[in-house]
Formats: structure tokens, sequence, C-alpha cells
């Protein structure tokens, strides 16, 4: 079997095949560019450009005389915010803020934000007086507080409680109680309301017992 190098008519039969390939896929090209669809498309983006030009730009609005090009087509840097244009808001939690959450929960209840932030705090969102709530009651997962309502004494005693169970067991982070993966911290919490409920209800009967002491 001869090589291209051992047979010069092959090689040259070679290049003719290439070029007819060229030739071919140059054709093939421009079939593709004036097959329907591609007509429809590029007669879409004719008329959208068109209407840009017809409606985007308003002599009277001085703001729209750069939106487009000449063509029609968008100015991207139009829409692109010059550097420094967006002021950043510097937001710091006050004592103020502190009081207005608690009146927040002491009104609507934990897990109430929106309604918190809707009156008492408009400039903060319901997930940032999540977050703030954790810090104030000092335990990562709420859902044990949901509609739980309480005053700035009775928040008080329930972070020192929450933190009290995170220090024993070592699983106070960052400020706040998180619970661990063995349950421990659950079942301390669980026991710890267990007996608040009971001590609540025996100084009620003692109550009810006093009232109905007569004195002569």
């Amino acid at each position: 079997m001869n090589s291209p190098k051992e047979n010069p008519e092959k090689v040259g039969s070679l290049v003719d095949e290439m070029q007819v390939n060229l030739i071919e896929t140059s054709e093939n090209s421009q079939n593709s560019e004036e097959n329907p669809t591609f007509e429809k498309l590029k007669n879409k983006q004719a008329w959208i450009k068109r209407m840009r030009l017809k409606f985007s730009v308003r002599p009277e609005f001085e703001i729209t005389q750069n939106i487009l090009h000449p063509d029609g087509s968008l100015n991207q840097d139009y829409f692109r915010p010059s550097k420094g244009s967006i002021p950043q808001i510097q937001r710091k939690w006050s004592d103020k803020e502190r009081v207005l959450l608690i009146k927040g929960i002491e009104k609507y209840g934990i897990g109430h934000y929106k309604e918190i932030s809707d009156e008492f705090l408009p400039d903060w969102s319901a997930q940032d007086l999540r977050v703030k709530t954790m810090r104030l009651i000092g335990r990562q997962n709420l859902q044990l507080y949901k509609e739980w309502k309480g005053d700035e004494n009775a928040i008080k005693i329930e972070y020192e409680k929450n933190k009290n169970i995170g220090l024993k067991t070592g699983m106070w982070k960052a400020g706040t109680l998180v619970y661990d993966d063995n349950g421990v911290v659950l079942k301390m919490i669980q026991e710890m309301s267990g007996d608040s409920k009971k001590r609540k209800r025996n100084g009620q009967d003692n109550l009810e017992g006093e009232e109905e002491i007569e004195i002569d």
C-alpha cells in the first residue's frame, strides 16, 4: 500500500476532496441562515429593535436617551449601577430596638416576627427578628417557644434557664443553647419545663387552699 508521499496523485486527490468539503460546509452554513426558522428569529429581533426605538426612547425624558444603541440593541452600561450609587444602610441593634422586640414578644408572642416588624421594628425583617429573639431568649431552636409570650423579666428567666442547661451540657454556643445529637439537652428542657409547671400548679393549689380558710 502506497503512502501519500509515495503517490503524488493521491495527495492531489486528497487536497481536492478537502476543498470540496470546505465549499459544502460554507454552503450548508448559508442554507442554515436562510432557513425559515432562522429568518423568523431574525425578523423577530429586528421587530423588537424597532419597537424599542419607537417606544423606549422618549424625547421628553432625558434619562431614556442612553437606554439603546442606534441599532435598537440594549445599552448594557445604562442598566449597571454606578459604583457607590447604592448606599449601604448601617444598622446597629441598640437597647431601644431590644425593648421594642420585647414589647412585640409580649404582645404577639414568639414566632409572629412579621407582626412585630410591622408594628415595632419596620427596619428589621422577620428573619432578623427571629435571630435577635434567639439571642434574647438564649436558645437556637425556638420551636418549643412558639406562641410563648412574656415580659422582660420572664425573658430573663428563660435566658438564664437555657444558659444553665447549656453550661451543664457543654452546649452553650455563641450565646445560645443548641441541641445535642443524643437528646440530652431536649430531655433537660422537658424535665425543667415539667418541674416549672408542677411548681405552678402547686402554687395555685396553695392559693386555693388559703382562700378556703375562714378566719373567725
